[in-house]
């Protein structure tokens, strides 16, 4: 099956009708959508109203699938995946956190080199 161009740079992008999510992820038309009216997945949806499901959508399907065939009852997959996300929120805030963390050391060490050396006798202590 040919993906569209665009899917492969925005797995989030909606581009599959229900029977081709249906397809590929596994689970019939009647599952996708009562996953989606339990608030599991979020399909985009046309102007005219037609699902439109993304990459995310299916590996979030899929994700359903392997909690259900573990037994886990739609309540607690609802709330594995909000803890899921919530957890994947938190790393990407950790890993933005982390980036701007070390931009401010390596901002620090180069004043402190410049200060350092414009003005010898100013020298402090590295705090670091």
């Amino acid at each position: 099956m040919r993906h569209d161009d665009q899917s492969d740079k925005d797995p989030g992008r909606g581009v599959y009708g229900i029977s081709v999510a249906s397809e590929l992820s596994g689970a019939g038309p009647q599952t996708l959508r009562m996953y989606e009216r339990k608030g599991l997945i979020d399909p985009a949806r046309t102007d005219g109203g037609t699902r439109r499901y993304s990459d995310d959508d299916l590996a979030r399907v899929r994700r359903v699938t392997d909690l259900v065939d573990q037994g886990v009852n739609l309540s607690g997959v609802k709330r594995i995946l909000e803890l899921e996300d919530d957890q994947a929120d938190l790393q990407e805030h950790t890993d933005r956190v982390e980036a701007d963390n070390a931009r401010l050391r390596s901002d620090n060490a180069s004043l402190r080199k410049e200060r350092d050396r414009d003005d010898p006798d100013r020298s402090l202590p590295d705090d670091s």
